[in-house]
């Protein structure tokens, strides 16, 4: 893992400390957080950042700065999954709203 990626991880892993049900574990060779036994956010090796989101809202999210249809082996992987990339998360407040999409789409597809 290199630094931007080990700085993401970091920066991350902050960003959940308030959900107490957070695991981390590898997923396509990066590093996944899981709330509620649920992948939010993966850091991929690339440094990109792997976001689940509510298929609803993917034509709105796909559209920031930033954001792209997520793909895995140049194959997309659906309307729940957001690649965004590492440049446009320099800013605390950048990965914050990623992180919040992230977690209301966990709570929406978990019941809590």
């Amino acid at each position: 893992m290199d630094t931007q990626q080990s700085d993401l991880v970091e920066r991350l892993r902050a960003a959940l400390t308030h959900e107490p049900s957070t695991t981390e574990g590898e997923m396509q060779g990066g590093v996944s957080f899981l709330v509620r036994d649920e992948v939010v956010a993966v850091v991929r090796p690339r440094g990109d950042l792997l976001v689940s989101v509510d298929p609803s809202r993917f034509a709105e999210l796909a559209t920031r700065a930033g954001a792209a249809p997520a793909e895995s082996d140049g194959r997309a992987m659906g309307p729940s999954w957001i690649s965004v990339a590492e440049d446009d998360l320099g800013r605390e407040a950048q990965l914050h709203f990623w992180v919040e999409v992230a977690l209301e789409h966990n709570a929406h597809t978990t019941g809590s």
